[in-house]
């Protein structure tokens, strides 16, 4: 039997804005979630990833914010990352949504919990 089963941002189920400048992307599998960091580390494009999580109601309700805030923030890639997809790669992650932000390849800062506001600033800070 074939596992059709839908991952990454199209596998919440969510009505989810479009993204508009291709710097959206999903790490559905702890290969691609690997493959993601390697190319944050390695570029100099400052990056944010969401650790979330498709039975979290809170996740669920600022993803969205954050699909439709990578349309205001073209210069920065926005990664979704869901830990029951990537299981190996995000056993540190112990609290959903947290958010890593990355600079020239280094992680820093992270904030934890929703908030359109408080994440809005944090990418403008860090874009």
């Amino acid at each position: 039997m074939e596992n059709n089963a839908k991952k990454g941002l199209d596998g919440t189920g969510l009505e989810l804005p479009v993204n508009r400048h291709a710097n959206l992307k999903s790490a559905s599998s702890d290969q691609s979630h690997l493959q993601i960091l390697h190319d944050i580390k390695s570029s100099n494009t400052p990056a944010v990833i969401n650790y979330g999580a498709s039975w979290c109601r809170v996740c669920s309700q600022i993803l969205p914010a954050f699909c439709r805030l990578s349309n205001n923030f073209p210069k920065l890639s926005f990664v979704y990352a869901d830990i029951d997809e990537c299981p190996e790669t995000t056993q540190h992650i112990r609290y959903t949504p947290t958010f890593h932000f990355y600079r020239d390849g280094e992680r820093v800062d992270e904030m934890f919990g929703a908030g359109e506001e408080r994440l809005h600033d944090r990418l403008w800070l860090h874009s």
